[in-house]
């Protein structure tokens, strides 16, 4: 090999170029297979056989959507506004596949006694990227529902809107108690401290101090990604497809190209922060200071089983619970997630003040008190379920009476 090529490929600046471009390439690959395994789960949940034609066991589906996606007629209604029609399912596309660039896929890796960080991008603000640009997901939806010029889109995009930015604030403070927790806002430096164990065998991973945090951050990553039970934006009952109602083709694919992209990228992300990034308890290689080449491809293969094991259940979850109401949407996160979520944040505050932010009685007590205390005033509470606001005037029955539990 020659001299340049080998020092280019041993550099911080080659191993991230060449690590950018196999991402890119496996996270394409990811994309149409995780629609093929989804349709397989499906079928396992309502016991039938899924795609079985094409190819071995049906293995070749994913390119025959792809090429009927890619030669299918592509329509453009003649009402839209054709600019921002097209560039809508871009920034989604663009949004969904860019995100990976700070997940720290294998740690790091020994060369001539320098330390390479396996990682596209190691930012001082890693973790603000991620949510940078997973929250400009929502103008791709926006800008399509506006620009499709049809009420049933611009219904989807409202919807959607409203239930993206709702669902920031839950997530949001999950990621700030692990910020607290940790002390930093570097992705990669989030795993070490993850690394170590209590009793000599219990891995030190988030999700045993903030299991709640963990649970709310994956329902709000579901909401965030548009995906069953809250998918409401496209609700096919009542609103036909939502925003993307109007497209075809392989516009039409590349919203569903970018949601799967995003489920990726967001998997990582939640494996990261609550489950310890690479690291595996009992598997030495996936230790932060083991760096050979090996310690690398481990670390990646445990990284990428745990973003397989969220996606598995991203799709069960689509596949077991009913829609939700979008009133109940709503107020499961302002009534529910939100108040919950700010009372684990002020614990955790707390819990920094004193020096017990690593504290497994302390974190996970407050948990448990929180849970107990919100499932105690949910059991005790006489609000009405309804989706009717309060201030609304009584629903008149035919016969011109008010109807029961309508007013």
């Amino acid at each position: 090999m020659p001299d340049g090529l080998y020092n280019f490929l041993t550099s911080q600046f080659g191993v991230s170029v060449v690590l950018a471009l196999v991402v890119l390439g496996v996270l394409l690959g990811a994309v149409a297979y995780c629609i093929y395994f989804e349709r397989k789960i499906s079928a396992w949940i309502q016991d039938r056989w899924g795609p079985n034609r094409v190819g071995p066991a049906g293995l070749f589906q994913p390119i025959a959507d792809g090429l009927k996606f890619v030669f299918k007629e592509d329509v453009i209604p003649g009402n839209v506004d054709k600019p921002l029609f097209i560039a809508a399912p871009a920034i989604m596309f663009l949004v969904g596949f860019i995100g990976f660039a700070v997940i720290p896929w294998g740690g790091y890796w020994e060369i001539n006694g320098k330390l390479i960080d396996i990682q596209v991008a190691s930012l001082d603000i890693g973790l603000l990227y991620i949510l940078g640009v997973a929250s400009m997901g929502v103008y791709g939806v926006v800008l399509g529902a506006w620009s499709s010029n049809n009420k049933y889109s611009i219904f989807g995009g409202i919807r959607a809107t409203a239930q993206m930015l709702s669902y920031e604030i839950p997530m949001g403070l999950c990621i700030l108690i692990v910020v607290l927790t940790l002390g930093t806002v570097r992705l990669e430096e989030m795993i070490a401290p993850q690394a170590q164990y209590w009793l000599g065998f219990i891995p030190k991973w988030n999700v045993f101090l903030h299991p709640i945090a963990f649970v709310v951050l994956f329902t709000t990553m579901l909401a965030e990604a548009n995906r069953a039970p809250f998918d409401l934006a496209e609700a096919e009952q009542e609103l036909i497809g939502g925003f993307h109602t109007e497209y075809s083709a392989l516009k039409f694919g590349m919203f569903f190209l970018a949601e799967y992209a995003a489920m990726i990228t967001s998997s990582a992300f939640l494996a990261v922060l609550f489950l310890g990034g690479y690291h595996f308890p009992g598997i030495a290689w996936t230790q932060p200071d083991v760096t050979h080449f090996g310690a690398v491809l481990a670390k990646i293969l445990v990284l990428s089983g745990k973003v397989a094991i969220c996606i598995f259940v991203m799709m069960w979850v689509r596949w077991t619970l009913p829609r939700f109401r979008f009133d109940q949407l709503m107020r499961l996160a302002w009534s529910g997630l939100i108040p919950l979520m700010l009372v684990l944040f002020v614990w955790t505050v707390v819990l920094v003040y004193l020096g017990e932010e690593r504290s497994p009685l302390w974190a996970l007590g407050g948990n448990v008190v929180a849970l107990v205390g919100t499932l105690v005033y949910a059991g005790l509470s006489k609000a009405e379920i309804t989706g009717r606001t309060s201030n609304l005037p009584p629903v008149q029955s035919a016969q011109g009476g008010a109807m029961a539990g309508m007013s």
